[in-house]
């Protein structure tokens, strides 16, 4: 199996130089299978392998006279082999070429996406961990709802990852498929036997049943996918750059020695960069449309595909790529304030301990649709007034006073009842 995909940058996996490589390898890969099966004789295969090579601006050149790239690939590879270059290609079409080494491209970018998202799982892991116990407040419509800790948000953020990692190693298969079938995908020049051996030392799998082209609904999964995994990059860097609005405070991005927010206003410490994976984010989701777009070709085959990948496939490869190490990086170097959340938990007396308080009245007897209206009473009359105090409205009001003692009253305000069952979201995610 060829490992060459394994390791490289990405930006350098999507070149003009590795997807030639990548055809060049696919060319090798189905001589040498059709020499194992006694079609090329043994001295024209070792003279391939030791003289088969391009070069990116020659290629250039040709194509510039014949407009075909193939051809101008395949016509600067043999000026280097000589008389064995008429045993490359031999029953192949050039989609054969390009969809083999497509794949291989896919297979080695997702490999380096999957890296990187396991470096954001690692640190996201991390930070739940560090926080299972902060207490700070949960929010539903932007609003304050009930006491959460930072450790259980992050711990959401961790299974979405988990789930995108999923994801990510069913796409390693999805697009691992290779195709050296012919002319219309009927292998009349050409023999599955030598697709079935040249998939196998490219580590692919022959696609089931190709056209002269691979489907491209495995394009678009791919393209879907990355556009998923980056939407909840975007879900992560939304929620960061919420929690350090000024009035909120409670989490903000490493602010580097030097680093400036404003031009104007020297006092700004600006959440930019989980801004810029949510604006890339949008980048993404866009090319699903042409992805989409790109399944549905002309019968057997057509090349309205083409252009569009040449932009689309390197540019969500390297986007998200960079996204995923943005991400880590923040995560790696998240302010986290405690005393914030505390802060912004006990707003207004407690207010957002009322659900604790209208259940502690309902059990001494009260119906519940007078302990809703004691409670809410009380609630929005701290809520609506500078030095609110919900507790102290409370404490004050004989009606609860009546059935409340000072410790009842105490364990309404606690948060121990919040945190004693995130055990379960701890366990589930092995932290």
């Amino acid at each position: 199996m060829i490992e060459r995909y394994t390791l490289p940058e990405m930006g350098n996996l999507w070149s003009e130089e590795a997807k030639f490589q990548s055809w060049l390898d696919v060319e090798i890969a189905a001589t040498d299978a059709n020499c194992q099966l006694g079609r090329v004789p043994k001295e024209a295969m070792a003279a391939i392998r030791e003289r088969a090579r391009f070069e990116v601006p020659r290629i250039l050149e040709i194509e510039a006279e014949v407009r075909h790239d193939v051809i101008a690939f395949l016509t600067n590879v043999n000026e280097h082999v000589g008389d064995a270059g008429r045993y490359i290609h031999v029953g192949m079409t050039s989609s054969d070429v390009l969809d083999t080494g497509l794949a291989l491209q896919l297979k080695a970018s997702v490999a380096l996406l999957r890296q990187e998202l396991d470096q954001l799982a690692a640190a996201l892991r991390t930070l739940a961990a560090a926080h299972k116990d902060t207490v700070m407040i949960g929010r539903s419509h932007a609003i304050h709802g009930e006491p959460i800790t930072f450790g259980f948000k992050v711990a959401g953020w961790l299974a979405e990852t988990e789930r995108n990692r999923e994801r990510l190693e069913r796409l390693a298969q999805v697009v691992a498929v290779g195709q050296v079938s012919g002319a219309m995908g009927t292998y009349a020049n050409t023999d599955p036997q030598v697709e079935a051996l040249t998939c196998a030392s490219l580590g692919l799998e022959p696609d089931t049943a190709s056209t002269q082209v691979i489907g491209r609904d495995r394009h678009a999964e791919y393209v879907q996918t990355l556009a998923l995994v980056g939407t909840s990059l975007e879900r992560f860097s939304t929620e960061i750059r919420n929690l350090q609005r000024t009035d909120v405070l409670e989490v903000e991005e490493n602010f580097a020695k030097g680093q400036k927010g404003s031009s104007a206003m020297p006092h700004k410490r600006n959440p930019i960069r989980s801004e810029r994976i949510s604006g890339l984010a949008r980048v993404l989701r866009s090319y699903t449309i042409a992805a989409l777009e790109n399944v549905a070709l002309w019968h057997e085959r057509d090349i309205s595909h083409s252009s569009v990948e040449r932009m689309m496939l390197p540019d969500c490869s390297c986007t998200l790529h960079f996204m995923l190490r943005e991400m880590t990086d923040v995560v790696k170097g998240l302010g986290v304030y405690p005393e914030n959340m505390s802060r912004n938990l006990n707003l207004y007396g407690g207010v957002v301990f009322s659900q604790r308080v209208l259940l502690a009245l309902v059990e001494c007897g009260i119906s519940r649709e007078d302990a809703y209206r004691i409670v809410q009473r009380h609630a929005h009359e701290a809520w609506n007034r500078e030095g609110g105090d919900f507790r102290a409205n409370l404490s004050a009001d004989p009606e609860v006073s009546a059935r409340l003692n000072a410790a009842q009253l105490d364990a309404c305000f606690s948060t121990e009842l919040h945190r004693a069952q995130l055990d379960v979201i701890w366990e589930r995610l092995g932290i």
